[in-house]
């Protein structure tokens, strides 16, 4: 249960909520909630459940089993759609992925028009920007049929072209960010620097911070895979 310490006080700050007002509502006490939040004390089973109903959720996504909020594994099945049918886990994927991406990039966005800083906004820009072109040439060259002519970077060298740009773009990035200039741009004023958690992300963004949540929930899945 090493996620649950962590979705359920981000669910909680998510709502807005004081960790003494959740106990109330939850029927327990707040240094029990706060002994859960911090992962001293393992909860039982009846209060998972409780806690999942509570923030709307299932147990799967607070356990860290699933980054989908009402449980559906992509990978390994089909979910039911208000009508009875059955709607197949890529299509449903595809959908839940594309709704966290946009809504991230728009808080990106906000955060960089936060922090005023042209050249950090131009070089986390040209990241993104690399993105999508590789990730829309690796579509484009599935069909070899394809006209080649929209590209003017041959395919034998764009791959190690975009990829050395993107990491180029992401070191500027980290440079500027901490207030150091790079060559054409100076670094971010510190006093603009974005003061950032998960209670001023909910707060600024409400509508858009889950898909976010789900976004870094996800991605560090994975990530503990490789490591």
């Amino acid at each position: 249960m090493s996620d649950f310490p962590r979705m359920i006080t981000l669910l909680r700050k998510e709502k807005g909520l004081s960790q003494k007002q959740a106990a109330l509502e939850l029927g327990v006490s707040q240094a029990l909630l706060s002994h859960y939040e911090k992962g001293i004390r393992e909860c039982g089973l009846d209060f998972a459940v409780k806690i999942a109903d509570y923030y709307n959720v299932s147990c799967d996504y607070l356990l860290g089993r699933t980054a989908d909020r009402h449980g559906m594994n992509f990978e390994t099945g089909f979910m039911q759609n208000p009508e009875n049918k059955s709607v197949s886990p890529s299509n449903t994927a595809l959908s839940a992925n594309k709704q966290r991406i946009i809504h991230s990039i728009e808080i990106i966005f906000g955060i960089l028009e936060q922090a005023d800083c042209k050249g950090l906004n131009l070089e986390i820009s040209s990241y993104l920007m690399v993105s999508v072109y590789k990730t829309l040439r690796i579509l484009y060259s599935a069909n070899p049929k394809n006209p080649q002519a929209m590209f003017s970077v041959m395919p034998e060298v764009y791959r190690g072209l975009s990829s050395a740009l993107q990491c180029i773009s992401e070191s500027n990035a980290e440079c500027l960010s901490h207030g150091k200039n790079t060559a054409g741009s100076t670094g971010l004023d510190s006093t603009f620097a974005p003061s950032l958690s998960p209670d001023i992300i909910s707060r600024s963004y409400p509508e858009l911070a889950p898909s976010l949540y789900e976004l870094v929930q996800k991605t560090e899945n994975k990530l503990k895979k490789l490591s």
